[in-house]
């Protein structure tokens, strides 16, 4: 008995106790952007112009810009999709954009993907890769370029050789951020 009252002195109170509450899984859902998903859009794109040399932009863009973008891209039938979690919050952006204005490249695009800082490493830039893979085989393209910054991007490069895409080339010194010089990494993908 005197063990059983030493236990029960020593431990804390119920209402102070820690309770083990398992972790949410992540779980989110790839739809069509819409115009209201445009400031969430802009907030994780202008993250990475501020913090990162993944984009070479060295200016936040505006609402404008992307309101702009959106009804471009929409024009053309560009695939343009997010990942939004069940609470409604925008954790990232996958959109492809033609790769030249000459007409000869209408089947061919670049595509884009970022991530809230949040969602990284959560396996959302491979179901966002995959998603905007299939879409744009559905709208008819043909070939998809990547162009990956030759710093800090490795995993971006990883993720995109396990879709097929095949290094074509690479450009050194192109671009200047953040007081250094920066190449890039030429990646494509026939998408049949």
């Amino acid at each position: 008995m005197l063990e059983e009252e030493y236990q029960a002195r020593r431990s804390l109170p119920r209402h102070l106790r820690k309770t083990e509450e398992p972790e949410a899984p992540f779980s989110f859902e790839i739809r069509p952007a819409r115009p209201a998903d445009l400031p969430a859009v802009r907030e994780i794109y202008n993250y990475y112009v501020a913090n990162s040399t993944v984009t070479f932009d060295e200016e936040a863009m505006s609402l404008r810009e992307w309101k702009q973008k959106y009804s471009y891209l929409s024009r053309l039938g560009m695939p343009f999709l997010v990942a939004e979690s069940p609470s409604g919050q925008l954790l990232g952006y996958a959109l492809v954009s033609p790769w030249k204005q000459k007409r000869a490249y209408r089947y061919t695009v670049e595509n884009s993907i970022y991530l809230g800082p949040a969602a990284s490493g959560k396996g959302l830039g491979k179901a966002l890769l995959g998603a905007l893979i299939e879409a744009s085989r559905e709208a008819g393209l043909k070939e998809m370029i990547a162009v990956i910054a030759d710093q800090g991007a490795d995993a971006s490069i990883r993720l995109h050789e396990r879709f097929g895409f095949h290094e074509i080339g690479r450009m050194g010194r192109v671009g200047f951020k953040f007081d250094r010089w920066l190449g890039t990494v030429l990646l494509q993908k026939t998408l049949k």
